[in-house]
């Protein structure tokens, strides 16, 4: 840290002072071009992090409702298939019931 703080004192140039100005001219060059890269350009890299932060997150939903439409499929090839599953469905979510049964509902 030493030396990098000594090249920017001018005093100490000496006979390397076209070299150390050359540094200097490069360090603020590279400096000046990562600030506009990064955060002034409109393809900035502040913009790019943020559109891979919201492709994550569309694929984390994307998986979630792939899991929701297999599950669905499965319980619609279960629900055509067998009478018994499909009375039990209706009476769950409809409230579906055989003559003499007792029925209870139970508002939320």
């Amino acid at each position: 840290m030493g030396k990098f703080r000594d090249l920017w004192d001018r005093s100490k140039d000496g006979k390397d002072a076209e070299k150390r100005s050359f540094a200097r001219y490069a360090i603020f060059a590279t400096l000046l071009f990562l600030v506009l890269v990064g955060f002034v350009n409109q393809n900035n890299i502040v913009r790019w992090v943020k559109a891979e932060r919201d492709i994550r997150r569309l694929d984390r939903q994307v998986k979630e409702y792939n899991a929701k439409i297999d599950d669905m499929d499965r319980q619609i090839r279960n629900l055509n298939s067998d009478k018994d599953s499909l009375e039990q469905f209706a009476r769950e979510n409809f409230g579906f019931a055989e003559p003499g049964d007792d029925v209870f509902l139970v508002e939320k």
